[in-house]
């Protein structure tokens, strides 16, 4: 049973005891960032060090001739982090453990404000710099490369894409004052829709309009965001207007709909354009690192956007497909078993399934309950186990980490 605990390079970097006191947690495994997004972080144990602050950056030594004339490229983490991702892997690797390098795709703030053409682009022309669009040619040129050249690093085992896929409105930024979903009851897919040049290509290819598309979208939104009791309908909403997927009716105000056909065509190109991004990465690391697994933190419903974004795990474990889908299980046991249930059933049979938990009380994390968790997801059809995060951990949370490796 492969049991992965989550690392940042600067978790072992420059700490001689970190590979073997993580080894000594009784995981096989270490999902090892190689391309990250900003983030401020503490490092309970290291020698030198509390508290990490950075920019989106790599921490691998990217090849500057395989980056030429590109307009998207790695950024430098400075301070001498860069090839951190090669020291902190060598050292895993002498400790015993695998290391599965964990690229954050489509999560750059750095990139999208240096490049506001390439990052997706709401329905009021209001720029998502944290979001880089996957319509974009630069995006998927750069999310292949980048991709490939981490897989074939040699001190690489197996690679974990995460946000490779449509990312949007709710990121959970430092200092975020946005919320995760428009008020009154309004599908969080607004907000996702993104209407930059690419997108807005890419429907009026399918015959939408979509300028159109965009006024009816700002109009259901503003029915959240401006009407006192919310949106209103004269009638009772169907299914999938409920639980935010386009459907036969959208909730808006004054009767107004995001209308069925539009919606559902709107999501078809949304998907299709998701696949070809995501063939076009599983490819380009397929030619670079031959026969080593590739795993996807996703989701199984398609309109999820973000740090796991949605497709069929049916489609995504399929032929060509990745060889592992990563499911975020946040929430108790019962709820956590139902999602990978409900992957399992709709995968491939053989699929690997990784459930994440998270395992650090500091970040809100019940710790008594992941061993409870654990027996849950492995019993729906889970096949590996993702501890989130070892680098961020307390002592205590190292000792609950432990029981779940020793019991499974």
């Amino acid at each position: 049973m492969p049991v992965s605990a989550y690392l940042y390079p600067w978790d072992v970097d420059g700490d001689p005891a970190a590979a073997d006191r993580i080894a000594g947690l009784g995981v096989t495994e270490v999902s090892l960032a190689a391309a990250y997004h900003a983030v401020r972080a503490v490092t309970p144990f290291h020698p030198e060090q509390r508290v990490v602050t950075r920019d989106a950056a790599v921490y691998y030594r990217p090849d500057p001739d395989r980056w030429r004339g590109a307009q998207l490229r790695p950024v430098d983490p400075g301070d001498g982090a860069v090839g951190s991702f090669e020291r902190a892997a060598d050292a895993l690797h002498a400790a015993g453990l695998r290391v599965n390098a964990w690229v954050v795709v489509a999560h750059n703030g750095r990139l999208g404000a240096a490049h506001p053409g390439c990052a997706v682009r709401n329905a009021y022309g209001d720029v998502y710099p944290w979001a880089l669009c996957i319509g974009s040619p630069e995006v998927a040129g750069y999310a292949a490369t980048l991709s490939a050249e981490i897989a074939a690093l040699g001190c690489v085992d197996a690679v974990e894409l995460e946000a490779c896929g449509w990312y949007g409105y709710d990121h959970g930024s430092a200092h975020d004052k946005t919320g995760g979903i428009p008020p009154g009851g309004v599908p969080g897919w607004l907000l996702d829709a993104c209407f930059c040049p690419a997108c807005r290509a890419a429907l009026r290819d399918t015959g939408l309009d979509p300028e159109a598309l965009a006024r009816a979208v700002r109009a259901a939104l503003d029915a959240g965001y401006q009407s006192p009791a919310g949106p209103a309908q004269d009638g009772p909403a169907d299914e999938a207007a409920q639980d935010g997927r386009p459907g036969d009716r959208t909730p808006t105000a004054g009767h107004l709909t995001v209308p069925a056909d539009p919606a559902r065509s709107f999501a078809a190109v949304r998907a299709a354009t998701a696949g070809f991004f995501l063939r076009q990465v599983l490819a380009a690391v397929r030619a670079a690192a031959p026969g080593q697994d590739v795993f996807l933190h996703s989701h199984p419903d398609q309109r999820e956007a973000g740090s796991n974004p949605g497709y069929d795990p049916a489609v995504l474990l399929g032929p060509d497909g990745a060889d592992g889908m990563i499911l975020a299980c946040p929430g108790p046991a019962a709820a956590s078993a139902a999602l990978v249930r409900r992957t399992a059933e709709e995968a491939p049979a053989g699929c690997r399934i990784a459930a994440t938990f998270p395992a650090v009380t500091a970040l809100g994390a019940d710790t008594s309950q992941l061993a409870a968790k654990a027996a849950a997801v492995l019993t729906a059809g889970a096949t590996d186990l993702r501890l989130y995060h070892a680098g961020l951990a307390s002592a205590a949370d190292h000792t609950a980490m432990r029981e779940v490796a020793k019991a499974t």
